[in-house]
């Protein structure tokens, strides 16, 4: 990723190597700043308060928070405690779960003295790999995006995403992200309309902050403004990330993909999901066995920016009783491709 003009990560170890370094993403595009996570505790505060959020970066931000409970104390009891309260923080993304597991299978056989490190050696792997694929994800998708800019080479592409699926959401690259980025790199006219994203406006705060960030041309727009553009042929193709795909395709992503799906359907738009194996989640069925986290109704309720004096202020939309859940579910049918590291499916499982 770019950011202040140098190629960065969106987490690194932090520099004495103990603990993790992250954006606070609450607080961007307004302000960037870097946190230091110290404890299972406080990486554990940071992905249920969204302090960092997307699949892959809750993955990575919990494979660190549990080598960090491992440097203070590398007993089983600790191991699986740890597990467990990282596990609970958000249960919608599936990413996590492997995460952890990834870091509990490498350090169950070790004798405790040499748990930590071994830990703290996995998570920087899973975020390696993390890298790897999404530029895998990236290049397949550029090949995509090329083909889809042949059919009308006189403009440039028109891609609609959802949420955040960038760099913010992952390691680095993205994985909706990854082909735009590339595709702008590469000399691909290209511009993208970027959903608002409510409740927490992810695409108005980060998706399009990233965007600029990288120079590539784009337009934030209210969430219901997709449909109309896909009906007028100003839509080329969507492009979403997603929190976990089940085993028969169906997507399970930010709450209002759903929608972008049926429109994207109903007005012959190619509808295109981008993931990482790690999303892949094989042993739930269908959508239908997925949980859906419902989030505090304040998300929904508040509003908070930069004030008329540039001081942050916080604003109420509604007085009235608010439900926030935070994820819905595409069918498989109304996928037209899964943008993968291996390639661009049209099915998948």
């Amino acid at each position: 990723m770019i950011l202040e003009g140098r190629p960065t990560r969106s987490i690194t170890r932090t520099a004495d190597g103990r603990g993790a370094r992250i954006l606070d993403q609450r607080l961007l595009p307004w302000e960037i700043r870097w946190v230091e996570l110290r404890s299972a505790d406080e990486a554990a505060r940071a992905i249920r308060e969204m302090w960092t959020r997307g699949a892959p970066m809750i993955g990575a931000t919990a494979a660190y928070g549990l080598a960090m409970a491992l440097a203070e104390d590398a007993s089983d009891a600790v191991l699986d405690a740890a597990h467990a309260m990282l596990l609970a923080t958000r249960p919608t993304a599936v990413n996590l779960r492997w995460a952890l597991d990834q870091v509990a299978e490498a350090v169950r056989p070790l004798p405790p003295a040499a748990r930590a490190e071994a830990a703290f050696a996995r998570a920087d792997a899973i975020c390696d790999e993390d890298a790897a694929l999404c530029r895998a994800i990236g290049e397949h998708g550029l090949e995509l995006v090329k083909a889809l800019h042949a059919r009308r080479p006189d403009r440039p592409l028109n891609v609609l995403t959802h949420c955040n699926a960038g760099w913010l959401a992952t390691v680095d690259y993205g994985t909706a992200t990854a082909p735009i980025y590339l595709a702008h790199d590469a000399g691909l006219p290209l511009h993208v309309w970027v959903d608002e994203t409510r409740p927490r406006n992810q695409g108005a705060l980060l998706t399009a902050f990233e965007l600029a960030n990288h120079g590539v041309p784009h337009s934030v727009i209210a969430d219901n403004a997709g449909g109309l553009l896909m009906m007028r042929g100003q839509v080329d193709a969507v492009i979403v990330g997603t929190d976990r795909v089940t085993a028969n395709g169906d997507v399970c992503n930010k709450i209002g993909t759903y929608l972008k799906a049926l429109a994207a359907h109903d007005n012959g738009v190619p509808f295109y999901v981008a993931l990482p194996y790690t999303t892949f989640d094989p042993a739930t069925p269908s959508g239908d066995a997925v949980p859906i986290e419902e989030r505090d109704g304040d998300e929904l309720a508040l509003l908070t920016g930069p004030g008329g004096d540039g001081a942050p202020a916080t604003v109420r939309v509604t007085a009235s009783p608010t439900r926030n859940p935070a994820f819905d579910i595409t069918p498989a049918r109304l996928v037209t491709g899964y943008i993968t590291e291996r390639g661009v499916l049209d099915r998948i499982g």
